[in-house]
């Protein structure tokens, strides 16, 4: 009941605050950031970790922690732990590090741990199948996870934002058991959300923060749609750094000492996937000629301005498994039509697009413009899928999930952060199965099935990354997928800003760390 009260009371005190910051006083210190990486579209609006993908602006912002994180090699480390130790294969032992609160002002302790993932894998929609938590054990500062089968990336999955801990007394937004909408939370880090919306979070330092005290007073973080007006917001001193620019914009900032660029080689992978329900998508040989028919080292050098890698596959060259480990098929127009003609298809009214039966060769390609090089490449493959025969139908929207769930659309292109946890894992969980969350192909490969098993429950690294490239060449040679481009993540900032840097698994964006001088 005590714990109760001192939420609903740190509630009443964030209410006040949520029009605006109180008056600043002259030695505090504010930063405002814009980005085009928060919002509804983007899945990760509030700050609700078992909310979708709002661990991520948890994380990002710097209000949530984990109990692991991923340091700049992709290794797991501890963060809110100390320690870990696999009793055996299907219960792992964490201890808790001492001395930290939450910003509701309760003591992080293992039934405060318990409380929150439990309640995780209750309403998440991707934790239980990763984990495969069977039951939890809480005693002073030691968690014991029970697992239903041996899970051995279990610590890189209690790394991924959807891990962040927060008080589950507290609730979201001061009310317990509330789990959706621009949520707000208490959690473990350097900053406390006093407002936040769909479009904006005003953050303030957390005064009782266990690690290194914050060097910023109040933090804004402010969501842009448009990346000529995020660049201007940054030009004009509206905003002091940002993360989403895009590429044409990153001149207006380069040698000029008054901005600071932060580049960093990221798995966030810009690729396709065939919605197999499609009449047309069912035709091995259409979805092969797409993948042959889309010019990905053009697209990178020209659209991208060298700051995307052309992809074979889910993972970029530095990991033992990414794209040198795989073959995938060249770009080859002549090649494609060669094979779409082979297969029956023939431009029989000299409109310049093959047709069958009657029926033209015609894909609807559904993406969103919050990534700003999606419509890019919608249009990059409009133009040369049209050399090939195939009329591409772009439907670029805000609404994609609602979309998603009709079933109208033969092309579903996003973007993912394909390894955030360090491990190939969590992209063939997430998106490669039949029943995976973000399956939007709704395709069964049982190869890619049986091999997932065995990824799942084998703990050697090498013997995980050979079956990473099995299960990648399964895909490609089923042309469920294709791959176009990993990302270089840039960070821009007013020179003066420094404790900012770009990470690669896309995290840790807003930390103690940030100053103003």
């Amino acid at each position: 009941m005590k714990k109760k009260i001192l939420a609903a009371c740190l509630m009443c005190v964030m209410t006040v605050s949520m029009t605006a910051f109180p008056v600043q006083a002259e030695d505090e210190k504010s930063f405002v950031y814009g980005t085009t990486g928060y919002g509804v579209e983007m899945g990760d609006e509030g700050l609700n970790p078992h909310n979708n993908y709002s661990g991520w602006s948890a994380l990002r912002y710097g209000v949530g922690e984990t109990l692991f994180r991923y340091n700049d090699n992709m290794e797991i480390e501890p963060w809110l732990a100390t320690d870990y130790e696999f009793v055996d294969d299907t219960t792992v032992k964490i201890t808790l590090r001492d001395g930290v609160q939450f910003s509701s002002g309760r003591t992080m302790d293992a039934e405060a741990v318990k409380e929150c993932l439990d309640h995780l894998l209750a309403v998440h929609d991707r934790a239980p199948s990763d984990m495969k938590i069977d039951h939890i054990d809480a005693d002073g500062m030691t968690v014991t996870i029970y697992t239903t089968e041996p899970c051995p990336a279990i610590i890189n999955y209690l790394g991924d934002p959807y891990g962040a801990i927060i008080d589950m007394d507290y609730g979201v937004d001061g009310v317990e058991g509330t789990t959706t909408g621009t949520a707000n939370v208490a959690g473990t880090g350097p900053y406390i959300a006093v407002n936040v919306t769909e479009t904006q979070i005003d953050l303030v330092k957390n005064e009782n923060y266990w690690g290194k005290e914050a060097n910023v007073d109040k933090v804004t973080v402010k969501t842009f749609s448009d990346a000529s007006s995020l660049a201007a917001a940054l030009q004009t001193g509206d905003i002091q750094g940002t993360y989403g620019l895009s590429y044409d914009s990153y001149a207006l900032f380069e040698n000029n000492p008054d901005y600071t660029i932060h580049s960093c080689a990221t798995s966030r992978c810009f690729f396709g996937q065939f919605h197999y329900e499609s009449e047309i998508m069912q035709e091995e040989a259409v979805r092969k000629a797409v993948c042959m028919g889309i010019d990905k080292e053009g697209f990178c050098a020209v659209l991208m301005e060298g700051r995307g890698i052309p992809a074979k596959a889910a993972f970029p060259d530095s990991f033992s498994y990414g794209n040198e480990a795989v073959t995938a098929p060249e770009y080859d127009p002549e090649g494609a039509r060669a094979l779409l003609e082979e297969a029956g298809w023939s431009d029989s009214d000299d409109d310049g697009y093959l047709d069958k039966n009657g029926q033209k060769l015609k894909i609807r390609w559904l993406t969103y413009p919050g990534r700003l090089e999606q419509p890019k490449l919608a249009e990059y493959a409009q133009a040369t899928l049209k050399e090939i025969g195939i009329e591409v139908d772009v439907n670029c929207t805000q609404d994609h999930l609602s979309v998603l769930e009709t079933g109208a659309y033969d092309v579903y292109v996003s973007s993912l952060t394909t390894a955030p946890t360090g491990d190939p894992e969590y992209f063939f969980a997430g998106t490669c199965l039949e029943n995976s969350a973000k399956n939007r192909s709704h395709h069964k490969i049982e190869e890619v099935e049986t091999l997932f098993e065995q990824l799942h429950q084998e703990f050697d690294q090498e013997k995980r990354g050979e079956l990473a490239v099995q299960m990648q060449q399964a895909i490609l040679d089923e042309s469920a997928m294709f791959f176009v481009s990993h990302l270089n993540m840039g960070i821009v900032t007013k020179s003066n800003v420094t404790g900012m840097a770009a990470h690669p698994c896309d995290y840790y964006e807003i930390t103690a760390e940030l100053n103003v001088e």
